[in-house]
């Protein structure tokens, strides 16, 4: 990955709220390089902002939020400082895409499911009557729906959750963006049908030439999926590597307790890990790391200074005092060994 192939650059973002008068800080200066062609999961705990973060980039952030300052750059234009919905609907659906977390929340019942992807097609791909049609079904066919003649007539009462978001994610394919953020996409599946979204978007996105952002709170859901990972807590971007070096090269203390908790990690007949403590009240100004007060590994700076990236390698880093030159050595729990020991061995096999 160079900078040439930045397709998406996201710089010091920072977006705030008005709840009945008071001024909550969603996203706390921000930045993120999103690389064309990849795949990259943007992971944490609900209420870490990342849903806040991609919406963002679509101009849909509820009429009572806004974007403070930051930049966030495609195509040589700031998105932050579009201000009218016209602006927005250039990038809508066109460049940028979105698959919702609740695909009956997403869908039309009074509407068969043929008319509403074709509504996508219609406007994205300037196509109509039998062309249109055509293309809907191959479309429905491409998400892995059995039948898509006949399922074309059919409501959304009439499918399965599965089939209901594969349905979903044909409505975004079909408006054939560049991006395609994805928005907790498998939360209401079953694991095997996961497994089954998540194989399908990846053959989408060979097939259409998409760039992925997944949004997620389950490290191990994306693990197979993602070239990257980014690790978001209290609305900042604290880690980002790649897939390998996040899970098995952690540096952050908040990403040890994230992968501490993953259920993979438990022992039989002992308790699974949880996070002490809370995420921090963002109507408040944070001093110093936001994940100091809940880090038992906690320098007396976390509480003082926020700490800037420090690079791991031209493809992690973190921000944690933690890798400062002069701060003391601290070894990373149990779990986290575990880890790189498996990752160790896989790669010497």
């Amino acid at each position: 990955m160079n900078d040439s192939n930045v397709i998406l650059s996201v710089k010091d973002l920072v977006v705030k709220f008005n709840l009945r008068g008071n001024v909550l800080t969603a996203i706390r200066g921000a930045s993120l390089d999103l690389y064309e062609g990849e795949s990259l999961a943007i992971v944490g705990e609900s209420g870490s902002g990342k849903s806040v973060f991609t919406k963002a980039f679509m101009g849909l952030l509820d009429a009572n939020g806004w974007i403070e300052s930051g930049s966030i750059l495609y195509k040589g234009e700031d998105l932050a400082k579009y201000k009218r919905e016209d602006d927005w609907i250039k990038i809508r659906g066109k460049e940028f895409a979105m698959v919702f977390q609740e695909p009956m929340t997403s869908l039309n019942p009074l509407r068969s499911i043929g008319s509403q992807v074709e509504e996508a097609v219609t406007l994205h791909q300037r196509l109509r009557g039998d062309e249109a049609k055509q293309k809907v079904i191959e479309i429905l066919n491409d998400v892995g729906i059995v039948n898509p003649e006949k399922r074309y007539y059919q409501y959304p009462h009439e499918f399965s959750g599965g089939m209901r978001q594969r349905v979903v994610i044909a409505i975004a394919v079909a408006c054939n963006p560049k991006i395609l953020i994805c928005d907790e996409p498998t939360t209401a599946l079953d694991v095997t049908i996961q497994a089954q979204i998540l194989n399908l978007l990846k053959k989408l996105q060979k097939k259409y030439k998409l760039t992925i952002i997944y949004i997620t709170h389950d490290l191990g859901v994306v693990a197979n999926v993602a070239d990257r990972i980014a690790v978001m807590y209290a609305g900042d971007i604290i880690e980002i590597g790649t897939c390998e070096e996040v899970f098995y090269n952690a540096q952050h203390p908040y990403t040890w307790a994230l992968l501490s908790s993953l259920p993979q990690l438990g022992v039989k007949g002992e308790d699974l890990y949880s996070i002490k403590g809370t995420p921090p009240n963002l109507f408040n100004e944070i001093k110093g790391d936001a994940f100091a007060p809940r880090n038992e590994r906690a320098l007396k700076i976390d509480f003082v200074k926020r700490p800037p990236y420090f690079h791991v390698s031209p493809t992690h880093k973190a921000k944690t005092w933690l890798l400062h030159p002069k701060a003391p050595k601290v070894e990373p729990p149990e779990s986290i060994k575990f880890l790189r020991k498996k990752w160790q061995v896989m790669s010497n096999e």
